[in-house]
Parts: C-alpha cells; structure tokens; sequence
C-alpha cells in the first residue's frame, strides 16, 4: 500500500466536508489526545483519525481509505493490548462518538451502537434489572470485547458475549452497509462472533438481556504461599460448581487503599467472585475455598452489577505500560500449578495473572456454531505486565514472557485473540483451530482484498 503522505489535500479536504465528526491531522492541537490510547506502550502516528459521528461517516470513511490505498486501522473502545486500533501513516476510522443505545426490557434486547463502553451498556441495562455478559473492566469498548469473543462475570450462566449477539450491522470493504443475523448474510454472521474485525465495520450490535440486578461479590485473597492447595482445590471445584456462581483466580500484588494498610504491598493469590443468587447461597458456595486456607482479607457483599463490573477501573485507568500473553486452559494439572507458583510473585503492584472460567453454558455451544473454537476449554488465561513507569517495560514484559513460556506447553495451542500480542498468523491461525478455513473464505466473500487487516488478521482464501 502507498503511505498517506501520497493522498493529495484536495482529497482530504473533500473528506473532511462530506464528515459530521471531525477529521484530525498531526498538525492539529488535539491530535496527541486523539491518537492516545488505553495501552501507553503503544505511540503509534495515523496520517488522519477519522472521528465518526454516523454510519454515513463510517461508510464515506472506509470508501476515502481503500480510494485512496491507505492502511485502515478501526478503533472502538481503545482498549486493545497491541494497540491495533491505531496505524502509522494510515487512516484511524475512530467510532469513540457513536454511544447510542436503546434497550428494549419487553424484548430483553439492546442495541448498542461502537463507540460505547460496557459501562455504558450496563448503566442503561441495568435501569430495567438487566445485562449480559461482557468483560471485567467497564472501561472496555464493547465492539472488540464483542468480536473477539466476550467473556466474564456472566459467563457461566449465561455463555459469552457472541453467544448473546443477536444481531449486528455491518459496513464491508466496500462500503456496502449490510444486516448480519441467523437469518441475513449467516456466513458473516457466524464469523463475526469471535473472528474479530476482519469482516466490516459493525455500527451497530444487537445483544440479548438477562435478568440481572444485585451480585454477592468481591476479592477473597490468600497468601501467595498457599497458591498450590488452593489452585488444586479450584481445578477440581469449578466443573462441579453450579453455574450462579462464577470465580476467576488470580495473582497480584496488594494495592493501597481501600485494602488494610497492614496488608500493602502483600503478594497474594485469590478469587474473584461473582454469585447471581442469594447470600445464603453465595455463602454456602463460597465456604468451602475458605475451609482450603484461611483467608489473608476477603470484601465480598452483595452490589448491583455495574459497581463488580467497576471495580477495577481506577485500579487500571488509562495511561499504563501494558504487556500481556494468553492461552486457553483446558486443565491445572501439578506440574503446571508449580510453573505457576515460580511466577507468581508480580514484579510490579499491576502485574497479574487471571484464569477466567469459560465453562458451564460454553460449552453447551458446539464450536463450529461460531468463530470462536474453544468450546471445549475451561478457561481463558491471561498474564499481564503492568506499570505506570515506562522504564519498567523490559521488566514486566520479560515477566509475562517468562511466565507464558512456562506455563504454555501445559495450556492448548491457541488463545482468545483479545489477550494476544501482534504474535503473527501461526498464533492467529491456533486460536481458531478447525473454523480458521471457513474463516479465510467468509473473509474472501465480504473482504477479498484484506482491506482490515490491521487486527489479529485473517487472510482471505486463495
């Protein structure tokens, strides 16, 4: 592809006319803030951020950069770890402006436009005792989390976000704008539900609601010294666990406040817990991890769901240095769990590992029915370096390497592509295992050209 530096100003000043957002240029005041996004690692320079207000935006916007042969990078919530919302010296279709949403609670259905956060959608579902599942950090954007798959809190009971997807819109390559459902265009359709932004720009999707409204949750943290008998107790619990109740373990480092003074700076294993039933339910369901090991601190009570869902956004604002690597799990067996036990220590107060339980009403979808390929996994792993300093990146990134290259050969070969690297076609190609061709050849139908290929890509069929 030619760089930017080759579209003339005639025609990007005829773009910029026909636009109701706003186009920004390096020479531009705001266009440092523009280009900023939630991985400070990432410094990554666009020739134009395309900052859309409608689908007539999003559609005139992707015609301007295949016209003119610019690299198309799309950007949602931001929240992506190789920063693959942004391009340099290419065109940045930025949907942060388009937050509409309208929740039908007859229907139990929402429509949610891009640029939204989850915690956009939970504070307007959550008005009529509703939700469905997402992610852990209501800062997240809801177009990525939604095509790489989805998963969190809910997930147990309520499967993973694609498996709540109704409906989406979609503007292809072309600028065609398309409706993609069970019933309109099924091939992109399928592939939208965990193949990422390969296929269009969605402007709109569709989810299916779930009566949800107050959660018995919170941290339960342990000593990390007693991760090996509660991670073996955790492997054997969770398949058995009724689907109410979700747990993702982690290792961390104690912050500050609002944790007791006396316990800062602690490194610890725990679980995240989330119960969608009673207290006297959630208490019996969260007794026995007591009973493994005495509790270091544990703040669990019941809370409406947007306040679990927010939990950790002031923990991980914007602005950090980001490293992370993934894989799915299928089992903890010994010699893993003592692979863990050697990293568990974090290197900095934000490093962590997570292992998200993607059990229960996953694995009731067979896993040619969507994009996504691990039906079959119990959970979804993610080990993240994090720190606010800059000069810390060679430590906490070599941290999450070491780690993953540890533990790896005991995980199965492909990982949730929204916990992945730009780690090239081979990883990209496990993630998908046997849905990774009919994915090549609904890419060669809506995308022969590779126009979005700025993402964890997908090549179109020969």
């Amino acid at each position: 592809m030619s760089t930017a530096s080759n579209v003339d100003d005639p025609a990007i000043e005829q773009f910029q006319e026909g636009l109701r957002g706003q186009l920004f240029r390096p020479e531009d005041s705001e266009y440092d803030d523009e280009r900023t996004i939630y991985n400070a690692m990432i410094d990554r320079y666009p020739r134009l951020i395309a900052q859309c207000a409608t689908v007539a935006d999003v559609i005139a916007a992707v015609n301007f950069g295949r016209e003119q042969n610019l690299e198309v990078a799309i950007r949602g919530g931001g929240h992506n770890g190789p920063g693959l919302a942004l391009v340099d010296d290419g065109l940045v279709v930025d949907l942060s402006e388009m937050t509409g949403i309208r929740v039908d609670p007859d229907a139990q259905t929402a429509r949610v436009e891009p640029g939204c956060t989850w915690g956009d959608v939970d504070h307007a579902t959550h008005a009529f005792g509703l939700a469905t599942p997402s992610g852990v950090i209501s800062t997240t954007g809801v177009s990525g989390l939604t095509l790489g798959g989805g998963h969190g809190y809910l997930t147990r009971k309520y499967g993973l976000t694609i498996d709540n997807l109704v409906s989406a819109d979609v503007v292809l390559a072309d600028g065609q704008l398309v409706h993609a459902s069970e019933d309109a265009n099924p091939d992109l359709f399928w592939a939208l539900r965990g193949g990422g932004g390969n296929f269009g720009v969605v402007t709109s999707f569709e989810y299916e609601l779930h009566p949800v409204e107050t959660v018995v949750a919170g941290p339960m943290l342990w000593s990390i010294d007693e991760l090996e008998p509660t991670m073996r107790w955790y492997r054997q619990w969770l398949p058995q666990a009724p689907e109410d109740v979700y747990a993702f373990y982690m290792v961390a480092e104690v912050p500050g406040d609002p944790f007791p003074e006396a316990i800062h700076g602690e490194k610890v294993c725990g679980l995240m817990w989330c119960h969608l039933g009673s207290e006297d339910d959630a208490e019996a369901a969260f007794q026995p991890a007591r009973d493994v090991a005495e509790p270091l601190f544990e703040h669990i009570n019941p809370m409406p769901y947007p306040a679990l869902q927010s939990m950790f956004d002031d923990l991980y604002p914007p602005g950090d240095q980001w490293y992370w690597n993934g894989d799915f799990v299928h089992d903890l067996t010994d010699e893993v769990i003592a692979a863990h036990r050697r990293f568990a220590e974090v290197p900095t107060p934000k490093s962590t590992m997570h292992l998200y339980p993607i059990d229960g009403a996953v694995h009731r979808v067979d896993r040619e029915e969507t994009a996504w390929s691990y039906r079959d996994a119990t959970w979804s792993m993610v080990i993240a370096g994090v720190d606010p300093d800059p000069a810390n990146v060679e430590e906490i990134t070599d941290w999450a390497t070491e780690y993953w290259e540890a533990v790896h050969p005991h995980s199965a070969a492909g990982s949730y592509v929204n916990f992945m690297m730009d780690e090239g076609e081979d990883r990209v190609r496990a993630s998908y295992g046997d849905n990774y061709e009919r994915l090549r050849q609904v890419k060669s139908k809506y995308d022969p050209e590779n126009v979005f290929h700025v993402n964890q890509n997908i090549e179109p069929a020969d």
